[in-house]
């Protein structure tokens, strides 16, 4: 039987672990490449990690901690924050990530992407989106760590992201992001209806059942969260967790 993807999303800022609400007030708990040890062990599927700054500030990813932490990670990696070229995109992989993520970028040109696909191939890039809910329906497409409203129509936007040849989609959902009360199912559902290749969503995962939701309700590939992994009971204390695999297969297996 095939299970979906569980994937834990980290936040980086600077050399620390973050962790923000609505993408906003980031509240550092603890070491980044602590924490993918501690989620290696716990044998997930895959990790995400994400410099919430790079992209804002202009910079490069950091790549010496970017090393760090692939070197804690005997799962996939994959990371995000600051990719603007080929050339970064391949000093990432050298340093031990097998997916870069790739979102303010795209928002200006996704001609990246095809470069970066015809050295590196489809599976070891992924086209990320952070959207937003318009006061009046819909959704907006921001950059820059959700700062910066882009008019792009999300869409058009996902459909150039495909056109593009990512292999993923990765949808951030700034709204939901830390609310742990679950995925916003009417955006899964509509993204994963016009998107060919697999979809993984982010943004209000706070329990198993939200998960299964996801999967089996939006039609996600892949389902991706932080806070739950990270905080403990309703005072939100840190401790890292991850469902030990026969959790996972009983509650998908369930629904």
């Amino acid at each position: 039987m095939y299970q979906p993807r569980v994937i834990p999303c980290l936040l980086v800022r600077g050399n620390g672990l973050v962790k923000t609400k609505k993408y906003k007030n980031a509240v550092y708990i603890g070491d980044p490449v602590n924490a993918v040890r501690i989620f290696s062990e716990k044998e997930a599927d895959e990790i995400i990690v994400l410099d919430i700054d790079a992209s804002r500030l202009g910079r490069e990813p950091n790549y010496g901690l970017v090393a760090e932490m692939a070197g804690e990670a005997f799962m996939p990696m994959a990371y995000g924050g600051g990719i603007r070229s080929v050339s970064e995109i391949r000093k990432l992989i050298r340093s031990g990530v097998e997916k870069v993520v790739i979102n303010t970028e795209l928002t200006k040109s996704v001609d990246v992407v095809r470069a970066a696909v015809d050295i590196f191939g489809s599976q070891a890039i992924v086209g990320a989106v952070d959207v937003k809910r318009k006061l009046f329906g819909g959704y907006s497409v921001m950059a820059q760590s959700a700062t910066v409203e882009t008019g792009i129509d999300l869409k058009r936007h996902i459909d150039n992201l495909v056109q593009a040849g990512v292999g993923e989609v990765f949808i951030n959902d700034v709204d939901r992001d830390g609310v742990m009360e679950g995925y916003d199912l009417s955006l899964v559902r509509s993204v994963v209806q016009q998107t060919p290749v697999p979809v993984v969503i982010c943004g209000g995962a706070g329990s198993m059942e939200h998960l299964v939701q996801a999967i089996n309700d939006g039609g996600a590939s892949a389902v991706a969260a932080g806070s739950m992994f990270v905080f403990h009971g309703k005072h939100r204390a840190v401790l890292i967790s991850y469902p030990k695999a026969v959790e996972l297969k009983r509650a998908f297996s369930k629904s």
